[in-house]
């Protein structure tokens, strides 16, 4: 009985030629299973084609909700940016794909899993650290590790060799990824980072200069760190990301170009365009600057890069992305609200935020009268704050007094005898308080 193995289905060329190459070289039966993650494309005729090359079955499986719900918002809520643009927007599809291509393998009985990323991408770690973590039993083929085909050509001339019907793109140049969260580009002209993208080039976003001339303003809402709603209307997760993907797209906003470090130690270059996230990420920062404290954002800050690692290389089933989630929970509990964005041209503007939990006190921050705060208290705590500061003036003033060279007040040109014995004297009474 041949081997079955579930191949992580795209329809493009790469996946449609490993198909007949699997059955010939491991004398196997071919599953498809193909996610549908919202790819700008769509998914309409892929089971066709995928049978039509030799496969024996295709599941086509709708993974959209999950995919926002259980990747997007847990990564949005912590804030995770990679290199400093990049809102992950691959990274996040494909531990998603791989536990469906696990759950599919375990359906049909399979004894191994395919992929058709190359050696030198991040996909192929996010795919293989996925069944590690879900099936480790399973084997993984990743048939550009293996075959001698080494270019798009080589690949076409094999699938004419056998008959199998694929799409040819004259003159394509770039390599494109997308989903309901973004839209990639690599490759092509873009290997020089040098080289200014052409307009042709994006597919999604209109160029900030033929955007509308007049701003348009919008409101997202947030319960506990996750969109609902949009200009005052209650959305589910998928036509919320839409909602916003096209709202921003209009006019212009999120599109990154950005040299990055792939996991595999090289640098490269992509352009993305991410017009629903850009708005996410400047609303929900916002409404966390009016509900968390001083401490708590700090702690934020410290693990998002963290996170933007992990969700980057594919660690998405581990111990610590689970407690980071945990932690996440805990303190977003309060970013609860509505932030108001102005977009023009390109540019994201906040210009507005309420919330129930706002830290926000009127009384306390207004220059005029009112409130509970008593000014004439700041010089205590100016002089509590500044403890250390004078301390290390009186160490560096007793230095000086007994010519040790080397020893500075920080500038403050030294104290004499009699300033130093005040400074030692309120230090003492300070102490003792």
């Amino acid at each position: 009985m041949a081997m079955k193995i579930v191949l992580a289905y795209s329809g493009g060329l790469d996946t449609s030629v490993i198909v007949p190459w699997l059955r010939e070289n491991y004398d196997a039966e071919v599953i498809c299973m193909a996610a549908d993650v919202g790819q700008h494309e769509g998914l309409d005729g892929v089971r066709a084609k995928a049978l039509a090359s030799g496969a024996s079955e295709c599941f086509v499986e709708d993974l959209r909700q999950s995919f926002v719900e259980d990747f997007v918002w847990p990564t949005l809520r912590v804030g995770a940016v990679y290199g400093r643009k990049y809102l992950l927007g691959t990274s996040m599809a494909r531990p998603i794909m791989a536990r469906r291509q696990v759950e599919v393998a375990r359906r049909v009985g399979a004894a191994a899993v395919a992929h058709g990323c190359t050696g030198k991408g991040n996909d192929q770690v996010r795919f293989e650290l996925t069944y590690m973590a879900l099936a480790p039993q399973l084997k993984v083929i990743a048939p550009w590790r293996e075959w001698s085909i080494r270019s798009r050509e080589d690949a076409l001339a094999y699938a004419q060799a056998r008959k199998i019907p694929v799409k040819v793109e004259v003159g394509k140049l770039y390599s494109r990824d997308s989903n309901l969260w973004h839209l990639s580009h690599e490759g092509g002209p873009l290997e020089d980072p040098g080289f200014e993208p052409e307009e042709s080039m994006y597919q999604w976003t209109v160029a900030p200069e033929r955007a509308p001339a007049k701003p348009v303003y919008i409101e997202i809402a947030f319960e506990a760190g996750i969109p609902v709603s949009v200009n005052g209307k209650r959305l589910g997760s998928v036509p919320l990301v839409e909602r916003l993907n096209d709202i921003g797209a209009r006019h212009g906003i999120g599109r990154v170009d950005l040299v990055e470090d792939r996991l595999v130690g090289m640098k490269s270059r992509g352009v993305y365009e991410t017009p629903g996230g850009t708005l996410l990420y400047a609303a929900l920062s916002e409404l966390e600057q009016l509900t968390l404290d001083r401490r708590a954002l700090a702690l934020k800050d410290q693990i998002a890069p963290r996170y933007a690692d992990l969700v980057y290389e594919g660690r998405w089933w581990t111990t610590e992305r689970e407690a980071l989630d945990a932690l996440v929970d805990a303190l977003m509990k309060r970013v609860t609200g509505t932030v108001r964005l102005k977009l023009y041209k390109g540019s994201v503007q906040v210009v507005g935020r309420t919330s129930p939990n706002s830290l926000y006190d009127h009384g306390l921050a207004t220059f005029g009268a009112g409130g509970d705060y008593d000014q004439a208290d700041a010089a205590g705590f100016i002089r509590l704050f500044g403890l250390p500061v004078r301390a290390a003036a009186a160490v560096a003033a007793r230095a000086a007094k007994n010519g040790k060279p080397g020893v500075s007040a920080g500038g403050s040109g030294g104290l004499d005898e009699v300033a130093l014995n005040a400074l030692l004297a309120d230090l003492v009474s300070t102490g003792s308080q």
